[in-house]
């Protein structure tokens, strides 16, 4: 048998029952999978440290301290975790309280030893080693204490002289755990994603029926934009329950007046633009390029605007809607596309963009906020909330399509759970608690078995 992660976590209660087969006439019996989070690899720690009488280390003034925490590995190695701020030419600094992942600082083993080494920064880099200390999760877990006060110790200084005591003394002044929600408490709790894709009809793609085409559908292999649409298709439908995908195209002339539309419905159908399943997709837009005349320009707003209208009708983080669009070239809408993005911003919606093609996407990163958080008349986006990346990135050298697909899918995919994130934080939205295994609740269901609609999920994307 085959299942995703993503079909076993989208389960009702997370639990997932399966056929086995593989021996023909004979019943293998059932495989039942559940999936768990570990709390304690869900823990944010906020802490703050001072420190006392440190070392004197430049010449003409006193030192500029800061510390650097380490995480040991389980080969006995440390990996850099947290690097707090420099504090100027202060021998008894009190650094600002930072939080950090409980799995970044020790991968949720409590008595993993975190070394701290104590520095004094110089603008050269080569800064200066003051000190440092070892503890642990579980001793900075005890708080403000007698416990909590360290001696920076400098091996070489101890193993030279005689009289020395220590470096100073680094003190936890506070220390508080909370648990923070997740990508998969949501989905549990019965959060849907609503996956809407938009394809590039545009006349730079080349005519579909020559194989330079990026349309050109091949008896053999499937074009770009197909792999695309299939990579990521395939792995988010399991986080939307309906399997129904609204799917639009732009940029094409439309029969049978030959008028230009900038977000026609693949299937036709301008009240329901839902295709059944991601192979509904692929046939619409295989019998779109049969039927259309592709032309220009590139304009992405008119869509972006489309689905934000949908969002914008359910924002209690029970819905979430995510945009794939497909495209070859320069937005010729860049001014409107990003007045649209800021707009789309403070809806639950995220849009990953893909473009095909040998073309240059400079103007794709502007998008892309990872930099710079995308403007649009002095006002800022609130989330970043795109993620741009250009398909030839990806393409397996070999020929492989399915190991393409997969790199495409993985990179596309990764900042989507941290932007719901961003968006259920910034609103104060708590996931509902987790669905019962035996619920067979309608409203609430995510991805099991049936192919039964949620009774209260709304129409969306309706085209206007």
């Amino acid at each position: 048998m085959f299942c995703t992660l993503g079909e076993i976590i989208g389960s009702t209660g997370s639990r997932l029952e399966r056929t086995l087969s593989g021996i023909p006439g004979k019943k293998c019996g059932t495989i039942i999978f559940t999936a768990e989070e570990l709390s304690n690899c869900r823990d944010i720690a906020t802490m703050q440290l001072c420190a006392n009488k440190l070392d004197k280390k430049d010449f003409f003034g006193k030192s500029d301290p800061f510390l650097v925490f380490y995480r040991s590995n389980e080969d006995g190695t440390f990996t850099i975790c947290h690097k707090t701020e420099v504090i100027k030419n202060n021998l008894n600094p009190v650094w600002q309280p930072f939080t950090i992942p409980v799995r970044a600082l020790c991968n949720g083993d409590y008595d993993r030893t975190v070394k701290v080494d104590v520095y004094d920064w110089d603008r050269d880099g080569s800064h200066d080693f003051i000190g440092e200390f070892t503890t642990s999760y579980r001793e900075f877990s005890r708080g403000q204490s007698q416990f909590n006060v360290y001696e920076v110790l400098n091996p070489k200084k101890k193993g030279k002289k005689k009289k020395y005591v220590n470096s100073g003394t680094v003190t936890l002044l506070s220390f508080k755990v909370e648990s923070e929600h997740t990508f998969v408490d949501f989905i549990r709790g019965g959060t849907q994603l609503n996956f809407t894709v938009a394809i590039d009809f545009t006349a730079s793609n080349g005519n579909p029926s020559q194989p330079t085409s990026l349309h050109y559908m091949s008896p053999y292999q499937m074009n770009a934009y197909a792999m695309a649409l299939k990579a990521v298709g395939e792995i988010i439908q399991d986080y939307d329950s309906d399997k129904l995908f609204p799917a639009y195209g732009f940029g094409a002339k439309l029969p049978p007046d030959g008028k230009i539309s900038h977000a026609f419905p693949l299937n036709s159908k301008t009240e329901n633009p839902n295709c059944v399943g991601i192979d509904g997709v692929l046939e619409a837009y295989f019998q779109t390029l049969r039927t259309v005349q592709l032309y220009g320009p590139t304009n992405f707003a008119p869509v972006i605007n489309q689905v934000a209208r949908s969002a914008a009708e359910v924002t209690d983080g029970s819905q979430y809607s995510v945009l794939l669009m497909i495209t070859d070239g320069v937005i010729s809408d860049m001014a409107q596309t990003k007045e649209s993005v800021v707009n789309a911003a403070s809806l639950p919606m995220s849009i990953i963009i893909v473009g095909v093609g040998p073309a240059e996407f400079d103007a794709m990163e502007e998008l892309d906020g990872d930099e710079v958080r995308v403007s649009s008349r002095g006002r800022f986006a609130e989330r970043d909330i795109v993620q741009f990346v250009p398909f030839r990135d990806y393409i397996d050298r070999s020929g492989n399509q399915v190991l393409s697909m997969a790199r495409l899918a993985k990179d596309v995919l990764a900042e989507i759970p941290d932007q719901l994130l961003s968006f259920m934080k910034s609103r104060g939205i708590e996931p509902r608690p987790p669905l019962p295994a035996n619920s067979d609740s309608p409203a609430m269901s995510t991805t099991t078995t049936t192919t039964t609609t949620p009774a209260t999920k709304k129409e969306r994307n309706t085209h206007t």
